[in-house]
């Protein structure tokens, strides 16, 4: 494309709207597939969650209100069989659905949990366990209230990286809701170190300290005890420090896999077999993340991308459904779809 084409507006809107066209070609066609593959092998739907609570602010859109996940869960309670993501899948005869969440959030003790066990549905959890008992939260937490929760801010950050430095306007909050929707990306292609220099510049930047306020933290060794003890749950490992392992050397993500599950199994004083890629998306994780799971005696991993779990699935990539803060008629919807998308 040349700059003139590029700059006439008429020509963009005749691109946007080709492409709308066969992105929905794509997907009629991906249903359509999916729906024959459906007639042959009957199949199961994994859905993701990671958080059951009430935000003020949830940027990542991960927070399922406690009103909205008891509905969820009661509605499939009622019209599905539920599995549990260890169990052997071989023999399932019919459509079913499983349930995780990914990373260990303190509310999927204090109230997800609950829920599940007044309701009698099975669930998996897969903790990342290098916050545990820390009462800190993940980056991208501290990322959302370095640039989205000041009042007051320099007009303009510069992040300092030989690699991937750039500059951002950020006098305005739209501006820093750019800068903030840039840096998580880029922060989800480095290791833990280098996320921990750059926020150590946006603190230098912002003038302030960190303010922990106890809505984002980790469980507590005692509440992940509370959760593994459950008869409707099962504990499953998500690294130790939620990097993406595509990011990381094959040394590095020895240590995040293997480390994860030993102090899981420590913790718990359980076996642990099952495995969660942090982020999950195919560019998330690479063959040597796949061996390496295998060598840590896991029986099955899960990715987050859609699509449907058959018996040819790679059971080390386990597709899987994200679940939103949906009322229980948009998640019925939306569950109806998962089986072809």
């Amino acid at each position: 494309m040349n700059n003139v084409q590029s700059q006439d507006p008429f020509f963009m809107s005749a691109v946007r709207k080709a492409y709308r066209l066969v992105r929905g070609g794509y997907r009629q066609a991906r249903a359509l597939k999916n729906g024959l593959l459906n007639l042959v092998d009957a199949p199961i739907v994994v859905l993701v969650y990671h958080r059951v609570t009430e935000l003020t602010s949830d940027p990542e859109m991960i927070a399922v209100s406690p009103q909205n996940f008891r509905s969820q869960m009661a509605y499939l309670k009622q019209g599905y069989r539920i599995l549990r993501f260890e169990e052997d899948w071989s023999e399932v005869k019919g459509p079913a659905v499983v349930i995780t969440f990914d990373d260990g959030y303190a509310d999927n003790a204090l109230q997800a949990l609950p829920i599940l066990e007044e309701l009698e549905v099975p669930a998996t959890f897969f903790v990342s366990t290098g916050l545990l008992d820390t009462g800190e939260t993940f980056w991208w937490h501290r990322l959302e209230a370095l640039l989205l929760r000041q009042a007051e801010c320099p007009i303009r950050f510069r992040l300092e990286d030989p690699r991937y430095g750039r500059c951002w306007e950020t006098a305005t909050l739209a501006q820093r809701q750019q800068a903030y929707d840039a840096l998580i990306q880029l922060m989800r292609k480095v290791d833990a170190e280098c996320r921990e220099a750059w926020l150590g510049q946006l603190l230098a930047w912002a003038g302030t300290g960190e303010q922990p306020d106890g809505l984002h933290r980790l469980m507590s060794e005692a509440e992940l005890k509370r959760l593994a003890a459950s008869p409707w749950t099962t504990i499953g490992a998500h690294t130790v420090t939620h990097s993406a392992l595509s990011s990381l050397s094959k040394e590095q993500q020895k240590e995040e896999i293997f480390t994860s599950k030993k102090t899981l199994e420590e913790i718990t004083g359980t076996g642990v077999s099952i495995f969660s890629y942090p982020s999950g998306r195919k560019q998330d994780y690479d063959r040597t993340s796949i061996q390496l799971c295998q060598e840590a005696g896991f029986l099955k991993t899960a990715a987050n991308f859609p699509g449907q779990f058959h018996r040819w699935t790679d059971p080390f990539q386990i597709p899987r459904h994200l679940v939103r803060n949906w009322p229980v008629n948009r998640f019925a919807a939306e569950l109806k779809g998962f089986w072809t998308r």
